[in-house]
């Protein structure tokens, strides 16, 4: 019961009885259409740290990678996904048929959700900027929008594309709708919390900067799997999607170069699965790198971080273009929680995160990005002294922990706007 007592002759909580009021959220409606959950670990671990808060939290997502359940209810999140659309090569024609297919699920599924009980926040992880459809629909009965960018569209249209054309103003329009949508946006750095301000014209109060970080439950430094280790070899990691913007053109031509001028004492784990998979062992065939490459697939959980425990360093080859520049990249933070080194081309926000923990390349020069990795293998110690720097840096500053208390922040800005 809620009550009122008296002080100074006035009125208190505890004089009058009467039913607790209503929080302005209780029920947190995450949307995200291009990772499964729990696949996606950002939405899991907002998730899990919401329903931790005291709230109520569903997740529409698609299904993929072994997630194929149409409902699961895990660690009290009820998960409710749909049938992924098939890739088709990733052009207009497709990109229209995914969208077109997932906003159809996104509203048949939130509307058996609100029947079962209303949310009263619409939680948006793009891409694509289109969930504020779903937003404003439901902004009719009281539901308020949190945009969680974890891209900037625009720019990921040009890195996808290499140009601008009609696809990049669609994308334009698509993110101020999202923005103007939104009572409170999340930003995973600041230079999207820059965007936010100044291409979308938010108030600073109702941008929070929730950065992307491992839980160091999970991401503890440790042997690793042995399988992976090949004898007296230097092991190069890569994890994350393996896809046209990655750069994994430069991380094979660097690597050809090591190859070719004479380091050959090492080894290539590659994490992880995408669109560009195929061709990227058949390049492997072709410059006849096959020895020096393992291809693990997906790897979760307990098997990824047994992984990554196991190399040596880590390779970040995201070529610098105007949106992996302002990006943060999920794979350094998770090589730093461990205890590796980095090496990364020369990005804004890549320097942010890592700092000393990372070697950096410019130009987007495969060349210089195979130095960086020769002067890592050549000096055990500057690994050793970089891993340590990670690490510290992690715990003290980037992960999980770091980010939890800021995404609570969002959602309590996002009440206080609600009782107005």
């Amino acid at each position: 019961m809620f009550t009122r007592g008296c002080q100074n002759g006035r009125q208190s909580d505890s004089d009058v009885e009467g039913p607790m009021p209503e929080p302005p959220v209780r029920h947190i409606l995450i949307v995200v259409e291009n990772l499964p959950v729990p696949l996606d670990r950002r939405v899991w671990l907002e998730a899990t740290t919401l329903v931790r808060a005291g709230y109520q939290v569903s997740i529409i997502s698609p299904t993929g990678q072994g997630w194929v359940a149409p409902f699961e209810r895990r660690e009290g999140v009820d998960i409710y996904r749909y049938p992924a659309a098939p890739e088709t090569g990733g052009g207009a024609v497709s990109y229209a048929r995914e969208y077109a297919s997932a906003i159809w699920h996104w509203f048949r599924l939130a509307r058996r959700i609100w029947q079962q009980s209303p949310f009263q926040a619409i939680h948006g992880c793009n891409p694509p900027d289109l969930i504020c459809l779903l937003a404003m629909w439901y902004r009719r009965k009281g539901a308020s929008y949190v945009y969680d960018q974890h891209d900037v569209c625009p720019e990921l249209f040009v890195a996808k594309f290499d140009k601008q054309g009609v696809g990049y103003h669609v994308m334009r329009k698509c993110e101020l709708l999202s923005y103007r949508a939104a009572s409170v946006v999340i930003s995973p750095n600041e230079s999207f919390r820059e965007i936010a301000m100044t291409r979308g014209g938010k108030c600073h109060d109702d941008i929070v900067v929730v950065r992307s970080a491992p839980n160091l439950t999970d991401f503890t430094p440790g042997p690793g799997s042995q399988r992976y280790r090949r004898e007296g070899k230097t092991l190069l990691g890569y994890v994350g999607v393996i896809g046209q913007q990655e750069g994994m053109d430069l991380l094979l031509s660097a690597a050809h170069h090591l190859v070719t001028s004479g380091t050959r004492d090492i080894h290539f784990l590659i994490i992880g699965f995408g669109p560009s998979l195929p061709d990227m062992k058949r390049q492997v065939d072709d410059l006849g790198l096959t020895d020096y490459f393992t291809f693990t697939g997906a790897l979760y959980g307990r098997a990824l971080v047994d992984a990554l425990n196991t190399i040596d360093m880590g390779l970040a080859p995201d070529p610098c273009n105007a949106m992996n520049d302002i990006s943060s990249m999920n794979k350094v933070v998770e090589y730093m929680a461990l205890g590796k080194p980095v090496v990364q081309f020369d990005l804004t926000e890549g320097r942010r995160t890592a700092e000393t923990a990372s070697l950096y390349a410019a130009s987007n020069d495969p060349i210089r990005f195979a130095d960086c990795i020769k002067q890592l293998i050549d000096d055990p110690s500057l690994r050793a002294a970089m891993g340590k720097a990670g690490r510290e840096r992690v715990v003290n500053a980037l992960a999980w922990s770091s980010s939890e208390p800021h995404l609570l922040a969002a959602y309590t800005r996002l009440g206080d706007k609600r009782l107005r």
